[in-house]
């Protein structure tokens, strides 16, 4: 079992976002500091793997077999490039993830050399769907980008989830999203 509770990045920056810049509403009222009883919302660590995070991400889409090596490899990479905003809500009375999202910072030579955010792997496990995690850290995530200098923060979604990323000020793009894949 891994016990290593090192933040993948400042932990201060999620406490140092402007709440007051959130553009939905909550009811209940949650907070990043108060996501709801028995929840905290805060980076990811290596000890994560052992609470659940690759359960809560295949929800969303196929992770594959990732060893423990694997995992913290590519933790210090993400944490050496300081790039890497992995969120993670995790329900205490369980020790048990029930929510990600990750926002990447994209450092660009355009808009005098600035900085873009992506926002990917939103996905809420399905015990804790109902519970605003989703909508806590979109507006969290988004709010941090704006904290990171991002002159724009983008997401991919599905047509049928386009109107819940316009309660948070989204909008479609002129630009057609296209991709080519190499492997599932």
């Amino acid at each position: 079992m891994i016990h290593d509770e090192t933040p993948l990045f400042d932990p201060q920056l999620l406490e140092e976002i402007d709440w007051s810049q959130n553009t939905v509403s909550f009811c209940p009222a949650i907070t990043p500091l108060h996501p709801g009883d028995g929840l905290i919302l805060r980076p990811l660590c290596i000890a994560d793997l052992n609470r659940g995070f690759f359960k809560v991400l295949s929800q969303l889409t196929k992770v594959g077999d990732v060893t423990p090596e694997q995992f913290i490899k590519k933790f210090e990479h993400m944490k050496k490039s300081g790039d890497y905003f992995v969120t993670v809500v995790e329900d205490v009375n369980l020790g048990q993830i029930v929510a990600t999202a990750t926002l990447i910072v994209e450092h660009k030579f355009i808009h005098a050399c600035s900085k873009r955010g992506r926002i990917e792997e939103v996905v809420v496990s399905d015990e804790c769907r109902g519970k605003q995690l989703g909508k806590l850290l979109l507006s969290v995530l988004t709010l941090l980008s704006k904290k990171l200098d991002c002159y724009k923060v983008t997401l991919e979604c599905k047509p049928k989830n386009v109107a819940f990323y316009e309660k948070f000020g989204y909008v479609a793009s002129d630009e057609t999203y296209m991709q080519r894949r190499f492997c599932d």
